[in-house]
């Protein structure tokens, strides 16, 4: 499209500051705007936790709250507390940037489409949306859906790689772990909180949990039904994750498997390569879906990989947030 795509942010938590940060420092491109901000929060609290963050530090432009909307870069932001957004007037909206982890239902999900705007994109796994896609993935699939899944941050991280090595050395089964660092819905003491292991407090334990990467990634790769299985482990660090994958093969790399990456991920801005031995804090504000870290891959026998790979589960995911809303809106 040649005009500004304009995105509307539902709900402004971690996910929905992170798309702000990007869209107002030009990392989502210059051709994006925000029409409004929706959040139960008041104007002041949304000013503030903008403007001071515990992982991305602080805001690198003045952030003032208005009566009835943020000041940023001498331009005034809507912000509205509605919590029926069919009560707003969106007919100039492009896409609803939906990050309230309430749009698994499919009433809610629509009430963007309800309120004026073209299409809805959430932040997570739906299984009411028409699509899920995953840029690298599936995104050649994308239709013309009108309300679009943008997955989990770790079937974002899990399903390019995968994709590439099937394509290009064939895959006939993988497991996964992931690494996750905590986040919001975990307690920060013990306190009943659904499963027992969840309950317990996020930043002192390493706590084993569910994930639904595995039917995700095979929701925008169905060939991997049946082939793949993924278990997950949140541990006491505030930012960036890590998946951390055995792979069988249905043949032996004709080159070393470093050489295969290499060369397979040349120049991708989706899958990044890291020669040097880091740490995940060397990771946080990074783009990529997966930086593969070499030092920490390598072949087990016979035609057997073991693949670690970090992400930044909200820069990362946020960052192809902001490409599939710029896919569907072309559509």
């Amino acid at each position: 499209m040649s005009r500004k795509l304009r995105v509307f942010i539902n709900g402004f938590g971690r996910i929905g500051r992170t798309l702000t940060r990007q869209i107002l420092c030009g990392h989502g491109g210059a051709r994006v705007e925000i029409a409004g901000i929706n959040d139960i929060a008041s104007f002041d609290t949304c000013a503030y936790l903008l403007r001071y963050d515990s992982v991305y530090g602080n805001f690198p432009f003045p952030i003032e709250a208005q009566s009835n909307g943020l000041l940023i870069r001498g331009r005034l932001i809507p912000v509205t507390h509605a919590p029926d957004l069919r009560t707003l007037d969106l007919r100039d909206v492009d896409v609803v940037l939906d990050c309230t982890g309430k749009a698994g239902v499919r009433a809610f999900a629509e009430a963007g489409i309800a309120a004026g705007a073209s299409k809805v994109l959430i932040s997570g796994p739906s299984a009411t949306a028409d699509q899920t896609i995953v840029i690298g993935a599936n995104d050649q699939d994308l239709r013309d859906a009108r309300i679009v899944s943008n997955a989990s941050c770790t079937t974002n991280a899990i399903a390019p790689l995968l994709r590439i090595l099937d394509l290009g050395l064939g895959i006939e089964r993988a497991h996964v772990t992931t690494v996750h660092c905590y986040t919001g819905s975990q307690p920060t003491v013990d306190q009943p909180n659904g499963p027992p292991e969840r309950s317990r407090a996020a930043a002192v334990s390493m706590v084993p949990t569910t994930t639904s990467a595995a039917e995700q990634v095979t929701r925008v790769l169905p060939e991997f039904a049946g082939r793949l299985t993924v278990s997950a482990l949140r541990v006491p660090c505030l930012s960036v994750s890590a998946v951390d994958a055995v792979v069988q093969l249905a043949e032996d790399p004709e080159e070393p498997f470093p050489d295969f990456l290499r060369a397979a991920f040349a120049g991708s801005s989706l899958v990044g390569l890291c020669e040097d031995p880091c740490v995940s804090s060397d990771y946080r504000g990074r783009p990529e879906s997966l930086v593969i870290a070499l030092p920490e891959t390598r072949s087990i026998g016979c035609k057997q990989l073991r693949i670690l790979g970090w992400y930044d589960n909200e820069w990362a995911f946020s960052a192809r947030m902001l490409e599939t809303a710029k896919l569907m809106a072309s559509r």
